[in-house]
């Protein structure tokens, strides 16, 4: 064999050997690297006592100086607007997700949140061993709640505040016993106190029902010595209700705004299910008499055959608004108008779900009707043109606002070419927060749990950011092999458009990855969806490599194949294989109409890492009750203004009330109007009801009977005093002419 031959066949072996090597390391990597970001620790209690923190029934820190915490008592309230700090050792992903927990707060309660500016008593939020809190204010100045490592989780956090806030344990109540069985003996040792139970002097039920599915109740596994449960609830359908960790159930928010008098919730606008003859107050719009109408119906021809947030599955009820198309001119309109609403961030989000049963070319438009002192009939401002092709179910719609003056929502049907079905709306909600930028609608889904095999993943579309990355999520429908029975959720950095790739940073710092299995009840305040976020940080490598973790998927990722065909690489996913049980994913609205819906977010949070700044000596005045916090997703810096000043400075609104400027310009009060109910005086300081009106006509009623009784009873006497005169008067005469007679 001669030099040349030689060569070739070196060269040909070398480049067998690397195809060999490329070969093999391609297989061995196909499954995607997945970071279990809690650690096989599923609850608040597991963290707590991994880090062998010994506190007051699990997560409570207890001064015996101090006494007992109690929530009886006017001492231990918080004001309304919580003044806040969020220390340095925090993890990053932690202060997003506690920024999340407080626009929860916001949009369920009149609770608000504030970067603390001096206040006297604030709450410090740090990284310590594990998640505990003290419960009440205790007027100690820097009171501390820690959110260490596995806490960041949303219903944690929540958990750990609804503690500050003045909340004891659901299973501390003194009527606890009517509802749970305590198993002492399959408790651990030395645990046994963390199962005490409180009377009424120290804790209070605010009148309150018993609450299974209370964030706030310990689960039936808590404090075990082994693997039966220590908790058996009376009812055995509860048993693995209690202890979920996804939101406040109705029951946490009705004690928590009956602690703290709230009438109203600070970011929420409205809701519309359509259940009501009055539509929530909307209207069919003046400018449109000799057009078409919006129509409540129940049943639509063409469809859909039911509304969104019945599912026909209650008589009686069940009625969305529909446009009908199916008849009528090309560019026939129908305007229907939310009630007035009265803004106070600047931004807001409204979701409906839209059913279009028409024509490719009806169409849906998004305006706002917006007042001020120049124009006080309003001016319209197209918002957004919804796309939504012809379908045969209800498809869910986000639209961004950005409005700060008082207005109204409208929504705009215009009939296309065809004649057939039409546009329908249903549950709609509009609140003062940011929209969730992505859905992941996943159809037949309790098919999808039965069929996939038991540690396989299915994957969510890719989708891309604000900023360039382009991520995905990766479920678990049937658990894996260490975590049977649960739901697994990771978040994947994927690549997408070379040119734009190339662009980014990499690795990606500090993009929060929110994955929210949603609750598809009709009002957003009673949802309890169920949420994880993880952040890209840019210095965690790959374990045993020194490959960043969220580095470009090109480099640290596997080629895969999509549905559709396109090849792509997925990179390593952080994430948790205990997102939630299945019993818990089949129950409530997380299932409507066979399908669930995943909203998907990538946000970045940067702005975080930098220390929040500490308040200067002099500070303003804590805000009024009735104030709410800007975007927290901009800053944890206070917002300073040189704009001229708002005449509402000055007023200040009881009960919740609102500071809008009148038609001159005046600063005057929006009062809070429920059903039954309403405030009003110059400050909203008084209360009046439809029962106290009825109960005031009826005192008015009997005082105006026993007044004309009374007249009457005098008027009568009267007649019959003089008739008995006359009377006298005649005797008298006949009397005296007798003896004139004799």
């Amino acid at each position: 064999m001669g030099p040349g031959a030689a060569a070739h066949t070196l060269l040909f072996l070398t480049h067998f050997l690397f195809l060999f090597s490329c070969q093999c390391r391609c297989e061995a990597t196909q499954r995607v690297i997945e970071y279990n970001v809690d650690g096989g620790k599923e609850d608040l209690f597991d963290i707590n006592e991994e880090a062998g923190l010994d506190l007051f029934e699990g997560d409570i820190v207890y001064d015996e100086k101090l006494g007992r915490n109690s929530i009886i008592g006017d001492e231990y309230r918080w004001p309304k607007v919580i003044p806040y700090y969020l220390e340095d050792d925090l993890d990053i992903n932690a202060k997003g997700v506690i920024l999340k927990a407080f626009e929860q707060y916001r949009l369920k309660s009149c609770i608000d949140y504030k970067p603390w500016s001096g206040e006297e008593n604030y709450i410090s939020v740090f990284k310590g061993s594990g998640c505990f809190s003290s419960v009440g204010n205790r007027r100690v100045g820097k009171q501390r709640l820690s959110i260490g490592s596995g806490c960041d989780r949303i219903a944690t956090i929540e958990h750990e505040f609804l503690h500050a806030l003045g909340f004891w344990h659901e299973q501390s109540r003194s009527d606890r016993d009517d509802y749970v069985s305590i198993i002492w003996d399959r408790i651990t040792e030395g645990k046994e106190h963390n199962f005490n139970k409180y009377n009424d002097s120290t804790s209070s039920a605010l009148n309150v029902p018993y609450d299974y599915g209370s964030m706030m109740h310990y689960s039936k596994k808590a404090f075990q010595n082994g693997s039966e449960p220590t908790i058996i609830t009376r009812i055995p359908a509860f048993s693995d209700v209690i202890g979920q960790r996804m939101e406040f159930s109705d029951s946490d928010l009705l004690k928590l705004n009956r602690l703290y008098n709230c009438s109203s919730s600070s970011t929420f606008l409205d809701s519309c299910d359509f259940e009501s003859e009055n539509i929530c107050g909307m209207i069919q719009s003046r400018e449109n008499e000799d057009n078409a109408n919006w129509q409540r119906v129940s049943k639509a021809a063409g469809g859909p055959d039911t509304d969104y947030t019945n599912m026909g599955r209650c008589d009686g009820k069940g009625y969305f608004m529909h446009f009908s198309t199916a008849s009528g001119p090309e560019g026939n309109r129908a305007l229907l108008e939310s009630r007035v609403l009265y803004p106070r961030r600047g931004f807001q989000c409204l979701q409906f779900f839209l059913y279009n049963s028409g024509h490719a070319n009806d169409q849906l438009m998004i305006w706002t009707r917006e007042y001020d002192t120049a124009n006080p009939d309003g001016t319209l401002r197209l918002i957004h043109e919804v796309k939504a092709p012809p379908g045969d179910q209800w498809q869910l719609h986000h639209v961004s606002l950005n409005v700060s003056r008082k207005f109204r929502v409208v929504f705009e049907g215009i009939k296309g070419r065809g004649n057939a079905g039409g546009l329908s709306l249903d549950d709609i909600n509009l609140s003062e927060t940011s929209c969730p930028e992505h859905v992941w609608r996943i159809e037949d889904f309790r098919s999808v749990l039965e069929s996939t095999p038991m540690g396989a993943a299915i994957y969510s579309p890719r989708f891309t950011s604000k900023d360039g990355y382009t991520f995905q999520m990766g479920l678990y429908p049937n658990g894996t092999a260490g975590s049977p029975g649960e739901l697994g959720a990771y978040a994947h950095l994927t690549s997408g458009a070379g040119a734009v790739e190339d662009g980014l940073v990499w690795p990606a710092r500090w993009k929060q990855m929110t994955m929210m299995l949603m609750d598809q009840n009709a009002d957003i305040r009673r949802r309890m969806n169920n949420q994880r976020s993880v952040t890209t940080d840019p210095s965690m490598t790959v374990e045993g490599t020194e490959d960043f973790f969220w580095d470009d998927p090109r480099k640290v990722g596997v080629k895969v194949t999509g549905e559709d065909g396109t090849e792509y690489f997925r990179g390593p996913g952080a994430g948790t294989p205990v997102f939630l049980t299945q019993a818990r994913a089949v129950s409530r609205d997380f299932i409507k109409g066979g399908d669930a819906i995943f909203l998907l977010t990538m946000e970045d949070i940067s702005h975080l890492v930098v220390s929040q700044p500490l308040p200067s000596t002099t500070t303003n005045p804590p805000n009024s009750t009735s104030s709410v916090t800007p975007n927290p997703a901009s800053s944890v810096t206070p917002v300073t203004s040189s704009a001229a000043p708002d005449p509402c400075v000055s007023v200040r609104c009881e009960n919740d009330g609102v500071c809008v400027l009148d038609d001159a310009g005046q600063a005057v009060c929006r009062c809070v109007v429920g059903q039954d109910w309403w405030h009003y005086g110059d400050r909203c300081q008084f209360k009046s009801s439809t029962q106290s009106s009825v109960l005031t006509a009826v005192l008015a009623s009997l005082a105006v009977f026993v007044l004309m009784l009374m007249v009457t009873g005098v008027s009568v006497y009267c007649v019959k005093k003089q008739q008995r005169k006359v009377q006298r008067e005649g005797e008298g005469i006949t009397m005296k002419n007798l003896h004139s007679f004799t």
